[in-house]
């Protein structure tokens, strides 16, 4: 018989597992990073503990599985976050005087010169044109770029303009844009990666150390709200060259990563090719896999595909051009056996990419089903469908924080009060009977993924008892916020041994100082994590007192 290296003692568990799990205290025994036993405390104790068994107390808590982001951008976001946190920003006034502050401290301070600004609401503006002529006041001709909450719409100075050689339209393989006035002359504002990538790439870029500490943080920090892993939705080989780094020669992965490829319409055979070599890529804590393609972009700015066109006539057209090359990419990658995620946040976009999906059985052989990411709008004849195919539904619930209870916000205007009343229709998928993977899509929304299950639950800010609560019937239970957090996240990127706690799985595992599926969504928010294990390993969080003791 195996001896445990750990046994934590005396905790209610929430395996995961169907059929639900008893009410009365119960011990989980580890070894060599994986799960031996669950049960009454006496039956795993008399089964697996020896003389060198560590015994975690933690009688009172409540251990899960540990949580997975299903959606995340850590690597990218690292480029992102760089400069001033304009969330929360609702007014052009203050919008103005904190790039002004920001454009002082730049000019005093030894740097890159740039100023930068990030989670930028599109209500800030007011009406005023997204445009340079803007905010050109406030920067004194410093370069500058902002990019909004979504980092779908990016706004670059004049100078930023300049520096990147943007000096009017350009024609792209996908759906991006350079907006330019009625003389040709680019505003500022640019749509989508492919318009504001050249301006990121004019900015100095951190150093590979810095890139790596930087990595190494973001990382760390999901471990805080119970997260010990999640999906990156960004990836190129550089990302898979760093999280190697951050194995091999840095302080290590905190946190287990599975991360798709991105593959644009301008990828050609030779970088399709590349792509394709990195199918069985990975380490002890990451590996690649799967792939990620977009079929739209956002609804706010009109770049979404949807079946009728919104109230300003746009969102008629899909990311890629040509469609059949969408299908056609679809159909490469899963007979090379890529797991498949598709951006789709458009009703019509959803629509074809089931369409696509079904038209190759929905997945590569011996790998997990494909899966759609974010689906805000969706017409209910693809809830049904999505129920019939299997396909993941990945969404990120804390979204609906930039939505205004009187539909005033871009989002709500643009597709009508009709549409916007199907928004994140995710009680709708469960009862549909698809899969409901949760993540946040970080740094678009917070990391915690405490306030993931928290809106999941509430479809209102959590804290704010008497605010408005968004399609009610749309709101989930604790358990299934849950579940869409621990096992549906870890059978969406393929890990049958994630997401569960039982014998034979990994010791990824959570502790919290309460049943997070018997507190409010209010109290869920906030509620401490004591501690979380990533391959048996526990690591405490000491600002929460009731941290796990352990005895030998």
């Amino acid at each position: 018989m195996t001896r445990a290296e750990i046994i934590i003692e005396g905790a209610t568990v929430r395996t995961q597992l169907p059929g639900g799990d008893p009410e009365t205290p119960r011990s989980i025994a580890v070894a060599d990073g994986r799960i031996l036993g669950v049960g009454e405390h006496g039956e795993i104790a008399e089964a697996f503990a020896g003389p060198a068994t560590r015994i975690d107390r933690a009688r009172g808590s409540t251990v899960t599985p540990g949580l997975i982001d299903a959606h995340l951008h850590p690597i990218q976001g690292i480029d992102i976050v760089r400069g001033i946190d304009l969330g929360g920003v609702g007014e052009r006034s203050v919008l103005i005087d904190r790039l002004r502050a920001e454009a002082g401290r730049v000019r005093r301070q030894a740097g890159d010169g740039w100023v930068r600004a990030w989670n930028i609401d599109y209500a800030a503006f007011e009406g005023a044109p997204i445009a340079a002529s803007t905010i050109e006041a406030a920067l004194g001709g410093l370069p500058a770029l902002l990019l909004f909450f979504d980092v779908h719409t990016a706004l670059a100075s004049g100078e930023a303009l300049r520096r990147a050689g943007i000096t009017g339209a350009r024609d792209f393989d996908d759906a991006s844009e350079i907006v330019v006035d009625a003389d040709g002359a680019p505003t500022g504002e640019l749509r989508e990666e492919s318009a504001w990538e050249p301006v990121l790439s004019a900015i100095p870029a951190p150093s590979g150390e810095e890139t790596l500490d930087a990595a190494h943080a973001i990382l760390s920090r999901m471990r805080r709200s119970g997260l010990t892993g999640g999906t990156i939705m960004d990836g190129s080989t550089t990302t898979l060259d760093l999280l190697e780094s951050l194995e091999a020669d840095g302080p290590g992965l905190p946190v287990r990563i599975a991360s798709a490829l991105d593959v644009r319409p301008s990828a050609g055979a030779e970088e399709r090719a590349a792509i394709i070599r990195q199918l069985h890529r990975g380490g002890r804590r990451w590996r690649g896999g799967a792939i990620k393609l977009y079929a739209d972009g956002v609804i706010d700015t009109g770049t979404a595909w949807l079946y009728a066109a919104d109230t300003r006539g746009d969102g008629l057209h899909p990311f890629w051009a040509d469609r059949e090359a969408f299908a056609r990419t679809v159909r490469e990658f899963t007979a090379a056996g890529f797991q498949i995620a598709t951006h789709a946040i458009g009703d019509r976009a959803v629509g074809e990419t089931i369409t696509a999906y079904e038209a190759v059985g929905c997945r590569a052989e011996g790998r997990p089903v494909h899966r759609i990411e974010h689906l805000e709008c969706l017409d209910p004849r693809d809830i049904a469908r999505l129920g019939r195919t299997g396909v993941t539904a990945s969404m990120q619930l804390q979204h609906m924080q930039w939505r205004d209870p009187e539909g005033r916000d871009a989002w709500a205007e643009r597709l009508g009060p009709e549409r916007a009343a199907r928004g994140w229709s995710a009680g709708s998928v469960l009862r549909a009977g698809a899969p409901l993977a949760l993540g946040s899509d970080w740094p678009i929304a917070d990391l915690d993924a405490r306030g993931g299950l928290a809106w999941a639950v509430l479809r209102r800010t959590p804290g704010a008892r008497d605010g408005f609560v968004f399609e009610p019937e749309e709101r989930l239970t604790p358990a299934q916020a849950l579940h869409g957090y621990t096992r549906a996240a870890a059978l969406a990127q393929g890990d049958d041994d994630l997401g569960v706690i039982r014998a034979g799985a990994r010791a990824d595992l959570a502790v919290w100082a309460e049943d997070p599926t018997r507190v409010t969504g209010d109290d869920l928010a906030e509620l401490p994590v004591l501690a979380t294990y990533l391959d048996g390993e526990r690591l405490d969080h000491p600002d929460h007192p009731e941290a796990t003791p352990s005895e030998r």
